[in-house]
């Protein structure tokens, strides 16, 4: 039985919206660390060791409220330009919050599961993911998709390349590869498509991060630095998503006043969720 969920410090409860309204998976990119540090005069380093708690938290807050995938951009392909002081850090870093971490997400009933490229990674890296996987395979109250080495667009290259040995291979005809198909091909073509896509420090773009997954994501930005995060800035992304108004390409059929988002109706008193405490 999965242990009970820590609540956060504060008291805070999460906003009361409606199961169906609920983003499903949530992708989180956890920009910001460096800023962080460099505002307080510190090492880029310690902007990182800061955001763990962050990261800790977020994962709480996405079990509390019924999110059940959480994807988090640890480290990216692009992330190897960076100085080799911080890559090396950051190796190790990554390394040792799975190490540290992995027991008590397992009592929570948190499945982990790794998304990325092998190559590049330290052989330690790895294995912590690796072993992560294995303890927690059987879990079902949240999955954790790490995303270390991981680019939208390597995962891509990686599929069409899976595809293409196996139509050498004469298990798919030529001109016959489907979207479903290629989606068998991902990582963990199991985890669905991304509901919400939530980004810390007030940039606006998504790094290469979970593209073909995102395609019909709700996009939040929030001006808040990483290490400054906790579940309370996840319940407001995720009351705002519940406003939005999804069509997945569709057009508009009914009123912009009646919407399927979260009315008050359905949320009750929902509110943001820093004034839920």
């Amino acid at each position: 039985m999965s242990q009970a969920i820590p609540p956060h410090p504060s008291g805070a409860t999460p906003p009361d919206i409606p199961a169906d309204i609920l983003p499903t998976h949530v992708a989180v990119v956890m920009d910001g660390n460096g800023r962080w540090a460099n505002e307080r005069g510190l090492a880029r380093t310690e902007g990182h060791k800061a955001g763990e708690a962050s990261l800790l938290d977020v994962i709480y807050g996405a079990m509390e409220i019924g999110v059940k995938y959480l994807s988090a951009y640890a480290f990216s392909t692009e992330n190897w330009k960076r100085s080799p002081e911080e890559v090396r850090f950051l190796m190790g870093f990554n390394r040792d919050v799975i190490r540290r971490r992995k027991e008590e997400l397992h009592a929570a009933g948190v499945r982990i599961v790794w998304a990325g490229r092998r190559g590049r990674l330290w052989r330690s890296v790895i294995k912590e993911l690796e072993d992560a996987q294995e303890l927690t395979k059987n879990n079902t109250a949240l999955t954790l998709q790490f995303c270390v080495n991981y680019g939208g667009r390597a995962e891509l290259v990686d599929a069409m390349n899976a595809a293409v040995e196996d139509a050498v291979a004469g298990k798919i005809k030529p001109g016959k590869l489907t979207e479903r198909s290629l989606h068998s091909r991902l990582y963990n073509p199991d985890i669905p498509d991304v509901d919400l896509f939530l980004r810390s420090s007030g940039e606006q773009r998504t790094s290469n991060f979970l593209l073909w997954q995102s395609a019909y994501a709700e996009m939040v930005f929030q001006n808040v630095l990483w290490p400054d995060v906790d579940r309370r800035t996840l319940w407001d992304a995720i009351l705002e998503y519940a406003q939005r108004d999804r069509r997945f390409g569709g057009a508009v059929d009914k009123p912009q006043n009646t919407r399927r988002g979260c009315p008050s109706t359905r949320c009750g008193a929902a509110r943001s969720a820093r004034g839920r405490e």
